[in-house]
């Protein structure tokens, strides 16, 4: 115990420094999205890794989770304050994650933060696979909110029920099935350039649970009724939209966009003009998706449905903008989207990013906004996601920063027990149920552990703002609203920000051939990410299975050694193959140069590749991946 006083005081002293902080005249946007991607690390349930977990008072729990049942559903994330692992709210910020990696991939890569985020993502879809059994079987929860809530304690003494709830045939749940459809899918896309296999394996499954969202409709928190009192459903046919446009863009298939199209009306997605986007409502995420269709030209038939998508898109900036001739989003008089009194700061941190992200859209298009009471440049669009940042890092009444960790100034009585309950490494002893609300709940001081990048649920509609444990509407943190600022401020720091921003370590794209294998590896080099290099040529006998297999540091420059597998999928032998490689900087092992520049060829006992062999080249070099291209071939 002596320790932990002797860290309380340290905590203390730094507190009253936060207390006499000032607002700054402009935010660091990196630093501020650096720590929002840990507090999904703080969130992690299951077996941390080793390299790849910054918070160090976190330790492994739930490595039982699914166990009564027989299913393994170890990992995924605590929802908020607690530990309940809930399905909807988990898979749309996941699904936000993705979307953010998407849409501002260049501006992650210049800050060297892709790495966290795809680790963040992945946390989330290696769960949902494992939740994912059978094609009609979904794992929607672990953990039940009544006993959860009894209970004051860090997720490494968790004694309360980890019963496990599921969707079937018989308990369907179309709401939480297509949103974990829409979270695969958009992953998929996120990891493509990095992984392709695994981006391959996420489309599996994000296509068998939209066809069982579909076939067997219902909403989850009527199949799973411990859900209703923390997460109730309004519906599921936004769901059902919200998957089938991501499914499209992850895939292209036109049956995707036929049925947001055909059902458009009948599900609403048309007629719906909604003034939030969360995760219960997505008519405003699908009709702003869908609007990308029909900005790029890609419509075709389904031109004119589409236009009515983009009209309800249209009207919701509009309403965040104040433009919408009285239907607008209210508005705290410090500026903050105002929409519920509960955990409100998630509306404001989903409605920036969606804006931002219509923003790019528009701004492609060489488009703008077509508002009531006017027209708007896409560059408006960005400036109000800046007011909504800029509030949360700061500027507001409280001159407070609501994401926990980032400023002067910020809440330090988070409702969160692993945070309010000194580390597991530092108080060996378990601290029981209701010890911990004893010993830990009601105390005064500070929590002893900062749960950075964690967005409180923030002020009333008045900017007042208590920051007291027990006051849980404003002081819990969420995955759902920290997850839309990754993209927020990804963007924010490229348009507004400092650009000696400290770069992180972030990852190589794998190149993008017909490749169904390959390796995902952090840490990986300082290097900006780069467009993925064009597939091999239509109909061409073979692919390239790219993977890392070892890297290492030498001065300030990383070595990689790449390993690529030459697999023949024809059914015909293949003779005097070349190979072009391009921006090869170092030597390459199991290929002879034929003379001609960065052209190579197979050795002499492989002159003849026959169906379904392989044979194995290696490179060694610091930087991106090089490029591979079949010169010829017999």
């Amino acid at each position: 115990m002596k320790n932990i006083n002797i860290s309380l005081c340290m905590v203390m002293t730094l507190v009253l420094v936060h207390l006499g902080g000032s607002v700054p005249s402009s935010f660091n946007y990196g630093d501020a999205l650096d720590k929002s991607l840990m507090f999904f690390e703080a969130q992690r349930s299951g077996k941390l890794p080793l390299q790849q977990q910054r918070i160090k008072w976190r330790g492994d729990s739930g490595l039982k989770d699914g166990i009564q049942q027989g299913v393994d559903l170890v990992g995924g994330y605590y929802d908020a304050g607690d530990h309940v692992k809930f399905g909807l709210p988990m898979a749309f910020s996941v699904t936000m994650l993705a979307w953010g990696a998407i849409e501002f991939s260049k501006e992650m890569a210049d800050l060297n933060q892709m790495g966290h985020t795809l680790w963040a993502i992945k946390w989330g879809t290696d769960y949902f696979i494992k939740a994912h059994p059978q094609p009609n079987v979904l794992w929607g929860q672990v953990g039940d909110g009544a006993s959860d809530h009894y209970c004051w304690e860090r997720a490494e003494d968790m004694k309360t029920s980890r019963t496990a709830y599921k969707l079937d045939e018989q308990h369907p749940g179309s709401d939480l099935a297509g949103e974990t459809a829409a979270a695969l899918a958009s992953a998929a896309i996120a990891f493509r350039p990095y992984n392709s296999s695994y981006s391959n394996l996420l489309l599996v499954h994000a296509k068998q649970l939209f066809t069982f969202a579909d076939r067997y409709r219902g909403l989850y928190d009527e199949s799973i009724s411990s859900a209703h009192q923390f997460y109730a459903s309004s519906g599921y046919s936004d769901e059902l939209l919200w998957a089938a446009a991501w499914l499209h863009r992850a895939t292209g298939d036109e049956y995707y966009l036929k049925y947001v199209v055909d059902n458009a009306v009948y599900m609403g997605g048309t007629g719906w003009a909604v003034k939030e986007f969360s995760w219960d409502n997505k008519y405003a995420g699908v009709q702003t998706l869908l609007s990308k269709v029909l900005l790029e030209g890609k419509a075709g038939p389904y031109a004119s449905t589409l236009k009515q998508y983009q009209a309800k898109a249209d009207y919701f900036s509009c309403a965040c903008l104040q433009k919408n001739d009285g239907y607008n989003v209210q508005k705290s008089q410090g500026g903050l989207i105002y929409v519920h009194e509960w955990n409100n700061m998630q509306y404001a941190s989903s409605a920036a990013f969606l804006l931002a992200v219509y923003s790019n859209y528009l701004s492609a298009a060489k488009a703008q906004l077509n508002c009531p009471e006017g027209q708007s440049q896409p560059q408006e669009l960005l400036d109000f996601v800046k007011s909504q940042a800029d509030y949360i890092l700061g500027k507001n009444p409280e001159d407070m920063s609501y994401l926990v960790g980032y400023g002067p100034k910020y809440p330090i009585h988070v409702h969160h027990r692993g945070a309010s309950i000194a580390s597991i490494f530092s108080l060996h002893s378990e601290v029981g149920c209701a010890q911990g609300f004893d010993a830990w709940y009601n105390r005064i001081e500070p929590n002893p552990n900062v749960i950075y990048g964690g967005l409180v649920g923030g002020p009333d509609r008045n900017d007042h703002y208590s920051d007291d444990r027990s006051n849980y509407e404003q002081t819990e943190p969420t995955l759902s609203g920290s997850a839309p600022l990754v993209g927020i401020f990804a963007k924010l720091q490229s348009s507004y920000g400092n650009p000696g921003y400290y770069h992180k370590e972030s990852p190589l794209p794998q190149q993008k051939t017909s490749s169904t294998t390959s390796s995902y590896k952090e840490p990986t080099p300082k290097t900006l990410w780069k467009e993925p290099t064009p597939k091999t040529p239509q109909g061409a006998p073979v692919e390239f299975l790219h993977s890392i297999s070892s890297s290492w540091t030498v001065g300030t420059t990383t070595y990689y050694r790449h390993k690529v597998v030459i697999k023949n999928t024809s059914a015909k032998p293949i003779s005097d193959l070349k190979l072009l490689i391009e921006n090869l900087s170092g030597s390459v092992w199991g290929l002879y140069p034929t003379g001609e520049k960065n052209t190579y060829e197979l050795p002499q006992w492989f002159k003849v590749l026959n169906p379904g062999s392989e044979c194995i080249f290696v490179y060694v070099q610091g930087g991106p991946q090089a490029k591979i291209l079949i010169q010829s071939f017999h």
